[in-house]
């Protein structure tokens, strides 16, 4: 099964939704090649961080601070339910397009290890609250997984795989992309498309019905 899917390094929805599909392909024991693609949720942000992500939504929604406030709250709940410990309300908000790069290099180069490499990246963002942005701490997270620090750190020091993630960053809204996370699961000639961050029982039921080919009367659109 190749499963390609469009996530964000700053999206919780992005993180709950792949532990929750990875738990799936796993008590289904399904070989699975997995594909992230980028999708920037805030693509005008700093490597620095600005705004709080209170703030940041507010402005991006147009909501009050209570309510900004009050769904960070609930995110946070759901990935708790999940037995994720996300600390989403002081995440350290930078840009994800160094992120991207980096995933999309391990992808090409060191493709056994681009999921764990993903995984890394959401655990450093939302629980540890760290900048990743920072080529330190994307060089420090690669170098965890046994990549070589001074093949990581030339390689974002440059503009190296910039070019690559825009074309995609493209590609998504020719698709009509317009939120994430969104997922492509593909096997033999079938694909089915799934959007949102479904629990896990779902994904299971989806992936079923799609390897019995099932997903003809069914549309998760």
């Amino acid at each position: 099964m190749r499963i390609i899917y469009w996530n964000d390094f700053n999206c919780p929805n992005s993180y709950i939704g792949l532990v929750r599909l990875k738990w799936a392909t796993d008590e289904l024991d399904l070989d699975v090649e997995w594909e992230m693609k980028p999708f920037e949720l805030y693509p005008t942000l700093f490597d620095e961080p600005i705004n709080s992500i209170t703030t940041q939504n507010i402005i991006k929604y147009g909501i009050t601070p209570e309510d900004a406030k009050a769904q960070i709250e609930e995110t946070e709940k759901i990935a708790l339910n999940d037995g994720l410990k996300i600390n989403y309300k002081d995440i350290q908000l930078t840009s994800s397009r160094n992120a991207h790069r980096l995933v999309k290099y391990v992808q090409k180069k060191h493709p056994n290890i681009s999921q764990d490499l993903i995984f890394k990246i959401f655990e450093a963002n939302f629980i540890d609250n760290r900048i990743i942005a920072n080529i330190d701490t994307l060089v420090e997270i690669a170098s965890e997984l046994g990549l070589d620090d001074i093949e990581i750190r030339n390689m974002l020091e440059s503009d190296s795989y910039d070019f690559e993630v825009r074309v995609e960053e493209e590609e998504a809204i020719v698709m009509g992309v317009e939120a994430i996370p969104l997922y492509f699961l593909n096997i033999s000639e079938e694909q089915l498309v799934v959007p949102g961050a479904f629990e896990k029982e779902d994904f299971k039921i989806a992936l079923v019905d799609l390897m019995n080919g099932e997903i003809a009367s069914k549309s998760y659109l």
